[in-house]
């Protein structure tokens, strides 16, 4: 996208992927949408920031937990491999909370 706006995204992708971000793109919006009114009514009323600065007076918990989850995905896993495999690629690495 930072390259080329979506018209070059569009030309990047499969023809399937393009079809199916043009028919079923607006649907996933319009749920998506919603999902983002209700994030920003969070943010907006103080809900979010009340909760994140609860979760770093108790330590940071559930973020610590939700991290270390993440880097164990597949995914990373994966891809962590595949970025080895890319000689014009520097890989970058998080170094993980013991």
């Amino acid at each position: 996208l930072y390259e080329g706006g979506l018209s070059y995204m569009w030309y990047s992708v499969s023809d399937t992927a393009e079809y199916g971000g043009y028919t079923i793109g607006d649907r996933i919006e319009g749920m998506v949408k919603e999902d983002l009114d209700g994030v920003l009514d969070d943010i907006q009323s103080g809900k979010f920031a009340e909760e994140w600065v609860a979760e770093n007076k108790n330590g940071l918990p559930n973020f610590r937990q939700r991290r270390a989850k993440e880097h164990g995905l597949l995914i990373e896993e994966v891809g962590a491999d595949l970025r080895d495999m890319m000689t014009f690629l520097k890989a970058k690495r998080i170094k993980q909370e013991s």
